[in-house]
């Protein structure tokens, strides 16, 4: 999608269509029932104002958020179209509220035809990050899962442009960081949407070293023997039940002029397909389980958004890729593994074999020289009964380190919340024949699975993201198609750009 940046007089301006946002300016804290919305047109130029005057004072229109109302051939406008969305109330509409409005946007406009058109950017939001928000939300609203669909129509929005005032080159810097970063979440929805016989360990890597090629990382696979001879038994106790080879990715950024340290390390769960293996998964939804690398899928998509924005700091993504399957070779309830950390391992569940296949990831990383770590994996079902399909689960050894992601959370406008990790939960993973158990048991399962994690965190700073509920979107929203959603990957950006 190409982006542009104008200073023109909306009116003025020669498009398709043209996209205001409408706001409640209505006192939101008043009792009265029924209340008339006050709702005005978030843009300077008075004869936009006009034009919308009479429906948004008809009644007609309730002022709720993503509502849309489209006027054909509006008057004292040369744009061919004016489409109006409501953003809600003044007191409350955000940057965040912005970038979902700008996909709801494009969701509504694609299915009428319209190839391009111009958001006029908001009053009450600063210009950048307006612009920022607009593009970001854009993209997202541009993405649809119909691959495979024999009557697939191509609806996707080729231009877009925001008409904002201020610096130039500083709105045109943050439409083209925007403009990577949407593409890189929608490069990771598309390896999240494959099916897995189109989406195998072999094939995830491919599509990685495709991709380190074009931005210009360092990438490198390295498949079973390899995996075994570092002594990966924990990853490789997950790989050994499948047909299909494993593979890890390693992906590197090393700019010039970067520190020697800090140097992060990003790993993903990269579950191909996940059956639940001999603790196998009941067969109502096992299809969705081709989401399961969406924590890796988000690293690699990560990385190529870094290798493209060029933040001065040391970066090595890490991506353990294989299916969970079950086969008379596959591990079994009860076997003891040890992780290349030398620690041991009782299998109890073999349905919980993210986090096996993560702590070699966190600890083959921290061997790599890795003073900082974020994983992210669709890890646990429990995270969804605690959290629901709204926020992501955020799990931290170190406040510095979580303090740090937290604002780089809030830039980016993705929600997560934060989840405990106290020493008493690490009571529920001790076994009596090995060093820990894989599973923890039903009750607060995602923080046991977190402190399993932990174990090979050790001390460097960890971030760990349990993005079970909200990598996929079980339905389709105004702004988002129901599919991968590539949450996280925005954060895992502003994250790393905070260190260079």
């Amino acid at each position: 999608m190409k982006t542009t940046i104008s200073s023109t007089t909306p009116s003025a301006l020669e498009i398709e269509c043209l996209v205001a946002v409408v706001l409640d300016h209505s006192n939101s804290a008043s009792n009265e029932k029924n209340k008339k919305p006050e709702l005005k047109v978030a843009a300077s130029d008075p004869a936009v104002a006009a034009v919308a005057a009479d429906l948004l004072e008809s009644g007609e229109v309730s002022g709720k958020p993503f509502e849309t109302n489209l006027l054909h051939k509006p008057a004292s406008l040369k744009a061919k179209r004016l489409l109006l969305i409501s953003g809600g109330g003044v007191k409350k509409f955000s940057s965040y509220d912005l970038r979902r409005s700008a996909g709801a946007a494009v969701r509504a406009l694609k299915t009428r035809g319209i190839r391009s058109f111009a958001f006029v950017a908001p009053q009450g939001i600063p210009a950048e990050e307006s612009v920022r928000a607009i593009v970001e939300g854009a993209h997202v609203g541009n993405f649809d899962p119909d691959y495979y669909r024999s009557d697939r129509k191509d609806q996707k929005i080729e231009e877009v442009t925001i008409i904002a005032s201020g610096d130039t080159g500083a709105l045109e810097k943050s439409a083209n960081e925007a403009r990577i970063v949407g593409e890189s979440q929608n490069f990771t929805r598309d390896l999240v949407n494959e099916p897995s016989n189109r989406m195998t360990p072999t094939i995830l890597a491919e599509r990685a070293k495709k991709m380190c090629a074009e931005v210009g990382l360092r990438c490198e696979v390295y498949g079973a023997d390899k995996i075994k001879e570092m002594k990966m038994g924990a990853f490789w106790s997950v790989a050994q039940g499948s047909d299909e080879p494993p593979a890890l990715i390693v992906m590197t950024y090393e700019p010039a002029g970067a520190p020697a340290k800090p140097m992060l390390g990003l790993v993903g769960k990269g579950i191909t397909f996940d059956t639940g293996g001999i603790s196998i998964k009941p067969a109502d939804g096992m299809e969705k389980m081709k989401y399961d690398m969406a924590g890796g899928a988000t690293m690699i998509g990560a990385m190529r958004a870094i290798a493209l924005l060029k933040p001065k700091v040391k970066v090595i993504g890490i991506v353990c890729a294989t299916e969970n399957m079950p086969s008379g070779k596959a591990q079994k309830p009860g076997d003891v593994q040890i992780a290349m950390s030398g620690k041991s391992i009782e299998i109890i569940n073999t349905d919980a074999e993210g986090r096996l296949v993560l702590a070699d990831g966190l600890y083959y990383a921290r061997q790599l020289g890795c003073t900082h770590l974020v994983d992210a994996a669709t890890l646990t079902g429990a995270v969804v009964v605690a959290l629901g399909y709204n926020n992501a689960g955020i799990f931290a050894n170190d406040d510095e380190m979580y303090n740090r992601f937290h604002a780089a959370n809030a830039k980016a406008g993705e929600k997560m919340w934060r989840m405990p990790l106290d020493d008493e939960y690490k009571e529920q993973i001790r076994s009596t024949i090995a060093d820990i158990v894989n599973s923890g048991g039903r009750w607060g399962g995602a923080i046991t699975a977190a402190m399993f994690l932990k174990e090979f965190a050790e001390d460097t700073p960890w971030i760990h993201l349990d993005i079970a509920g909200t990598a996929w979107m079980e339905e389709q929203k105004p702004w988002i198609a129901k599919g991968p959603s590539g949450i996280a990957l925005r954060s895992l950006v502003e994250f790393v750009k905070s260190f260079g």
